[in-house]
């Protein structure tokens, strides 16, 4: 692979217009958007990074306004913008450009809400393929996400097995197991059952409680136990008793801020309904087909997507090596510590 590294390395937040769009469950659309970012040279080689379920576009960000994965991101970083052109979109269902439930239906003029059609992991991937082809892009170097992101990923490697050389899959397991539908399950019912939220016509997020219910029953599963015994250790609060319900408390509140409950169901279901193996004989056979070199990422304490699964899939693909982070993080430190495992990528990016 030739690197081309040139004088400017521009960032642009734009949107792009796909069109006509239909879904796996036969739903149509027309005129679909995708929000972006795109960092780097404009002649480089491309990596699309894909985001996890409260993520959005801004993956490089700004040095006023970091994105989720700046860090691991940037001049001079593992993913280096000197180096590549990184470009990551806003799925689709989302809620930060993006068309999704919060958008405006161009056919009736309102709000699509709990009308928007079912979205699934292989509805994002093929949206943001007629996006990439619609900004004259036709192949990458390489495809990165972790936790919905890494769902993607997954699909990716299946759906466009030419489009790409290289995969890099964090904190995502070949298919969602009941353990974590179950805790999307927690999550949906407190938003669906929170009397202001009226089957998705709620007024505005604040009024759902149910929402910061859901937020929190997330965010202890995204973290370890061993992280929160020392952060926090019993401390106590000057607002409830303990640090640690403080500290829920900011991130429900927090949520509600940034996201739209709507959204987040139907990303909820959609990593529900995530199985490399639908309609493929199992995920084992569908494991076996993939082109490009593909890298997997576990992090150690990780609840909802194990370090077993993730490794049991790794020896299927042709080309695949697996790596296990240490890291009281759990299933958050694919966000954290990019010193500690960002190496990894760094020298496989290099590599071909």
């Amino acid at each position: 692979m030739s690197i081309k590294n040139p004088a400017s390395h521009p960032r642009t937040t734009q949107s792009v217009c796909i069109g006509d769009f239909t879904f796996e469950s036969g739903e149509k659309l027309t005129q679909v958007e995708l929000a972006y970012e795109r960092s780097g040279p404009t002649d480089a080689p491309i990596v699309l990074i894909c985001h996890a379920l409260t993520g959005n576009q801004t993956a490089v960000g700004s040095k006023d306004e970091p994105g989720w994965w700046a860090g691991l991101i940037g001049n001079g970083c593992p993913i280096d913008t000197n180096r590549y052109q990184v470009i990551t979109f806003n799925v689709l269902g989302g809620c930060h450009g993006s068309t999704g439930p919060a958008s405006i239906n161009p056919e009736t003029g309102k709000v699509f809400r709990q009308s928007f059609p079912k979205v699934t992991i292989r509805d994002m991937v093929h949206a943001q393929y007629k996006a990439l082809h619609r900004l004259g892009i036709t192949e990458v170097y390489a495809i990165a996400g972790g936790s919905l992101g890494g769902m993607q990923t997954y699909e990716w490697g299946l759906l466009y097995p030419d489009f790409m050389e290289q995969l890099f899959i964090l904190a995502a397991t070949p298919y969602l197991s009941d353990y974590g539908i179950a805790f999307n399950h927690i999550g949906a019912r407190a938003i669906q059952d929170d009397p202001s939220f009226k089957n998705g016509n709620y007024q505005s997020n604040e009024d759902l409680q149910g929402f910061e219910i859901a937020r929190m029953t997330g965010m202890v599963t995204y973290r370890s136990s061993t992280l929160f015994e020392k952060r926090f250790d019993r401390s106590p609060s000057e607002k409830t008793s303990y640090e640690i319900q403080s500290y829920l408390d900011y991130q429900g509140d927090k949520i509600k801020e940034r996201f739209d409950a709507n959204s987040y169901l139907y990303l909820l279901e959609a990593m529900n309904n995530h199985d490399i193996g639908r309609d493929r004989n199992g995920w084992q056979n569908a494991a076996s087909k993939y082109k490009a070199h593909v890298h997997t990422f576990s992090f150690e304490h990780d609840l909802l997507y194990p370090d077993e699964l993730i490794r049991q899939f790794s020896v299927y693909p042709k080309k695949g090596s697996h790596h296990q982070i240490s890291t009281d993080y759990g299933h958050d430190g694919f966000l954290v510590e990019f010193d500690h495992w960002g190496k990894w990528i760094e020298q496989k990016l290099k590599s071909l």
